[in-house]
């Protein structure tokens, strides 16, 4: 089964929890902190399988979830860092963050790996926060969340050549006599359902990718028929072939035909028109195919080839023209520097560290920053929700609180958690 497009969610592992303990031996005085740090959460990657075409291993996994780091033990013993939960992918896959509709990675290079989701930090043990003014700490940390995301991942195939038009041109037909691809050809609309790569040779030996897409329809763009989950894969093709049935057997006009597939493509993405495109006219064995071709000419002037796919006559002559115009091409990028921008814009943006808001006569503190902080903190000792407050008048939470009209013994909330204002 040929799945191209899915929506997963992936969660990083957590970091493992440090360790608050303390040194006690005989004849050892004053031994001090002893306690771990927790090992790192396991990063969710994405690496690229050459030998993948589709996402159906992917289809039927709602989450996928990263193993949590080892908490810290005793005796300074640290945890041990889960391995990185490695998803392999086709080439050509490209990941979007739903939440943000930022793309998050695209994998279109042999053997690429992408960190998706970082696993969360381990906790510092209380060995960790020894000072000279503070000798034995008696408070350590949680491990931090590791991220979580909702993804949309999809697959724009690699291929130099795209093979467009309406059912029943002989797209098919025309890939199976240039490469070796083997796809169901039959007398009958959209029997090509799926896309189908094949690769192909000049004359002098000059070898490229050339993918058949399932046969486009007025309001393909739309959702019509099947192009709309299809069109995306026209997207890294560096040449758009525009096979035309020129003999017009299914009683349709050539020229017709040639506007209604360039709308859907200038519908789908106006880039696409931005291409270099070469027309094929098929079926030129046909009676009627020469005087359709002679008006044809008339009102397009883009670069013609006159062929006939069930004969297999002038397509090696296509095949070499094209072989020649790639490589007069720039690589295709499929997406440019202000998506790039944008993602790395986002990624390293620094956020306030919080907001306050007042839900009822409760004071509300959100934040990821703030957040982050509150679920890694311990509250198992005087000392650990003393350094947590600090930490809070540090970050200004307090002078803000006031500024907005707090008052002593009014409710203050952190995620689910309540504690007393005091000024």
């Amino acid at each position: 089964m040929f799945v191209d497009e899915v929506e997963i969610k992936v969660e990083a592992g957590d970091g493992g929890d440090g360790c608050t303990a303390f040194r006690r031996e005989k004849f050892i005085e004053m031994g001090g902190p002893y306690g771990g740090n927790g090992g790192h959460g396991a990063d969710i990657i994405f690496k690229v399988d050459e030998g993948l075409h589709t996402l159906l291993d992917l289809r039927y996994q709602k989450k996928i979830k990263g193993q949590k780091g080892e908490n810290g033990r005793g005796k300074n013993q640290h945890g041990k860092g889960a391995e990185p939960l490695v998803v392999k992918v086709p080439q050509g896959t490209v990941v979007t963050d739903l939440a943000t509709g930022l793309i998050i990675a695209d994998l279109s290079k042999k053997g690429q790996e992408e960190i998706i989701a970082k696993g969360g930090r381990g906790g510092r043990g209380n060995t960790a926060f020894k000072t000279q003014t503070n000798t034995a700490p008696d408070y350590s940390e949680r491990g931090e969340e590791g991220e979580k995301k909702n993804l949309k991942v999809e697959v724009k195939m690699l291929a130099d050549v795209g093979l467009v038009g309406l059912p029943s041109v002989g797209k098919s037909t025309i890939i199976s006599m240039i490469s070796k691809s083997k796809p169901k050809i039959a007398a009958y609309h959209f029997t090509t359902l799926t896309p189908n790569l094949g690769v192909t040779k000049s004359s002098d030996g000059r070898s490229f990718v050339v993918a058949d897409l399932p046969g486009l329809i007025e309001g393909a763009s739309q959702g019509e028929g099947l192009g709309d989950k299809f069109l995306r894969h026209i997207e890294r093709t560096r040449i758009i072939a525009h096979v035309i049935d020129m003999s017009g057997s299914e009683m349709r006009d050539p020229y017709e035909d040639y506007l209604l597939i360039n709308n859907e493509l200038k519908e789908f993405n106006p880039k696409l028109l931005e291409k270099p495109q070469i027309i094929i006219a098929n079926k030129m064995d046909i009676a009627p195919a020469q005087e359709n071709l002679k008006k044809f000419k008339e009102k397009v002037s883009c670069e013609i080839f006159e062929v006939s796919a069930a004969t297999n006559t002038g397509l090696q002559k296509v095949v070499d023209y094209l072989a020649n115009l790639l490589d007069t091409l720039p690589v295709n990028h499929l997406y440019d520097e202000s998506q790039i921008e944008s993602h790395i814009l986002y990624k390293f943006k620094k956020e306030e560290p919080f907001t306050i808001t007042k839900e009822d006569d409760i004071w509300v503190v959100s934040g990821k920053e703030v957040e982050r902080i509150f679920k890694m903190a311990k509250f198992n000792s005087d000392e650990a929700i003393y350094r947590f407050a600090k930490k809070l008048r540090r970050m200004g939470i307090d002078d803000k609180l006031a500024s907005l009209g707090a008052k002593e013994g009014d409710q203050v909330r952190i995620l689910d958690f309540y504690f007393d204002y005091k000024d």
